[in-house]
């Protein structure tokens, strides 16, 4: 026969063992719900890492260091188009990330289904001079990447938080018209993710 000091002691580890259990299955909850998480985002996340470490050596050193790429939105048979213009962008999570002007030809291109680009990475000065065209940027490494794009509030102020570091000087004149753009559709948030293949 127990006294009531027993009970009490019996009643506060069924109480214990009772909240050990709870915490457990509320853990295993979580890593369960974790885990189902990191798995939605896997695919994802291993096909832009694999495309980026499929990259060229020079090509990925480049995408850490330079400050411009140069795209080239491909027509249907893989040719180049006339566009070549070099943009500021940041190397985010495996894929060139930039914003632009929806009226301009990367943004038209994709609109019409063109979703693949050539992109050379270095600066070679501006593409576009008082005579003609410098080309001196097919010298850089480069790479083909699909293009798509994305309405992630959160990655346009990733991308931001990059421009500040990279063009501390130009960025104040820019950064509030990029967000407003983003914010009407009059500017759009691109990811170029490298395609497997040659270059």
């Amino acid at each position: 026969m127990r006294d009531s000091r027993g009970r009490r002691e019996g009643g506060v580890r069924d109480l214990a063992r009772a909240s050990s259990a709870a915490a457990e299955l509320l853990l295993g909850r979580r890593a369960f719900l974790s885990g189902a998480l990191a798995a939605l985002a896997l695919p994802w996340l291993s096909h832009a890492a694999l495309a980026a470490s499929a990259l060229p050596e020079p090509a990925r050193r480049a995408l850490e260091t330079s400050p411009y790429v140069y795209v080239s939105p491909l027509r249907r048979d893989g040719s180049e188009s006339a566009c070549h213009a070099e943009v500021w962008f940041a190397w985010l999570d495996g894929a060139v990330v930039l914003i632009t002007a929806r009226t301009g030809w990367k943004c038209r291109a994709l609109a019409h289904g063109l979703d693949r680009a050539r992109l050379w990475v270095g600066d070679h000065g501006r593409w576009r001079g008082l005579l003609g065209h410098n080309e001196a940027f097919r010298g850089a490494p480069s790479f083909v990447a699909r293009a798509e794009e994305s309405k992630d509030a959160a990655l346009l102020d990733r991308l931001l938080a990059a421009y500040e570091r990279k063009y501390p000087d130009e960025i104040p004149r820019w950064r509030d018209r990029m967000r407003a753009g983003f914010v009407s559709g009059e500017r759009a948030l691109l990811r170029y993710v490298p395609a497997p293949g040659p270059a």
